[in-house]
């Protein structure tokens, strides 16, 4: 063989092997993320990668309807991705499934991911017996939408601040519409969140004794399920979900004239409320139980979390970081008006001076996380709905209701005391 030639194809061969090598060092990053977050955030990827050269990362969209169930399977099989996207009601779940990562040793050993960078309510919905297993990546929580023109109508120059306020504005409302098929509020059953948050600013814990048993007939959370039955009692609100089809082209006109929601509802508000219209509606903090303003509400919102099992945890933990970021928040903001979880995010002009959003910054002073047990979806979606749908029509009494929700709750609960008992056992064995 000519020696050119030879000399060629062992260059060739040398070149090809480099880069093969080169390849096997790139290392690829499973992350899974639900709805439209899972869309946008590939816009987020190249700039990881291209500070990250050794690190490719594939998303895969999941759909919320199929997500919980689909990323237990994935345990179940061990074929989880290394890094998944979370609700935050979700992490007590895979938690006690072992599936996720304890994340305090990342975040200790982390120059900008700290604790104090957080609303701390928010950050408590990723803490489990003080484990931290998931980093706030989008935050959301409740408060009122409202018209300030139907408001101003009745003498409320300002949202109301307390119950009473809320109640005595209602009432004024209803009277100033007169015989007009109109509401002052909406407030509907199937929504489980303004249940548990008027019982929460009462003072109620929800469930007791380590989360083992429901305390829904205690005086606290009574004391908020009779409030909001005054609404449904004095017909301030539609009594039935049918009634209100399309909440965005009610609140236009004025069929109703204040709502509990989250901020997805701004961009929806936004499409319909156009014109003079768009200066009728705006967003307030909750009212609050006597004095307190503004009124608690619920963290909601999405989590990070490492798989347990992850072999590539650290390349896991540095997109983390990526994606915790103020300008990377920022960014994602921009793309789907998801809240930043980093409160310096909140900084950036097209966050701080959106008039829609001021009041989210307030309310997210004052939020906590709802029980953080794996059985609390399971609570509220099927067994809060359902009795406040059955006290709404007054097909039972509210004493009695929330004496059966309690026996309900506590059946869901069985097994939860059950693995606390031989807890105890062990614990005592020892």
């Amino acid at each position: 063989m000519n020696t050119r030639y030879l000399y060629f194809i062992i260059i060739f061969i040398v070149l090809l092997q480099a880069c093969a090598n080169k390849k096997s060092d790139v290392k690829t990053l499973h992350f899974w993320a639900m709805g439209a977050e899972g869309e946008y955030i590939q816009k987020l990827v190249p700039e990881f990668e291209r500070r990250n050269p050794g690190i490719k990362v594939k998303v895969q969209m999941i759909p919320w309807t199929a997500a919980q169930e689909k990323l237990i399977t994935a345990y179940a099989s061990d074929n989880a991705p290394d890094l998944f996207q979370l609700g935050n009601t979700w992490i007590p779940q895979f938690a006690a499934l072992n599936a996720i990562e304890e994340l305090s040793n990342f975040v200790n050993s982390s120059v900008s991911i700290k604790k104090e960078n957080y609303y701390e309510g928010v950050w408590q919905t990723n803490v489990l017996d003080d484990k931290l297993y998931g980093i706030p990546w989008y935050i959301e929580t409740r408060l009122l939408f409202y018209r300030p023109d139907v408001l101003e109508a009745v003498g409320y120059n300002n949202p109301p601040k307390t119950w009473d306020e809320l109640i005595d504005c209602s009432r004024k409302i209803k009277k100033y519409f007169g015989n007009e098929e109109k509401y002052p509020i909406y407030i509907p059953t199937n929504e489980w969140v303004p249940f548990i948050v008027f019982g929460m600013q009462a003072g109620s814990n929800i469930l007791k004794y380590n989360n083992s048993y429901g305390n829904f007939g205690g005086k606290e959370f009574k004391e908020g399920f009779k409030f909001l039955m005054k609404f449904y009692d004095e017909k301030l609100t539609p009594s039935g979900i049918s009634q209100v089809p399309n909440i965005y082209q009610a609140f236009k006109e004025k069929y109703i004239n204040m709502y509990i929601s989250g901020p997805w509802n701004i961009i929806e508000f936004k499409k319909t409320m156009t014109g003079i219209d768009s200066l009728n509606w705006m967003t307030a903090p909750l009212p609050g139980y006597k004095n307190e303003y503004p009124g608690l509400s619920l963290a909601g919102g999405a989590s990070l979390v490492v798989y347990k099992k992850s072999k590539l945890k650290k390349e896991a933990w540095k997109f983390i970081e990526y994606l915790s970021e103020p300008s990377v928040q920022v960014k994602f903001f921009n793309y789907l008006f998801d809240l930043p979880s980093v409160k310096s995010a909140w900084e950036d002009s097209s966050i701080k001076y959106n008039r829609y959003i001021s009041a989210f910054r307030t309310q997210f002073e004052n939020v906590t996380p709802t029980p953080q047990i794996p059985e609390w979806e399971q609570i509220a979606f099927s067994k809060v709905q359902q009795y406040a749908e059955i006290s709404s029509k007054k097909a039972m009494t509210i004493d009695k209701a929330l004496l059966n929700l309690d026996k309900d709750v506590n059946l869901i609960l069985e097994k939860r005391r059950y693995i606390l008992s031989k807890q105890k056992e062990d614990k005592h064995e020892k």
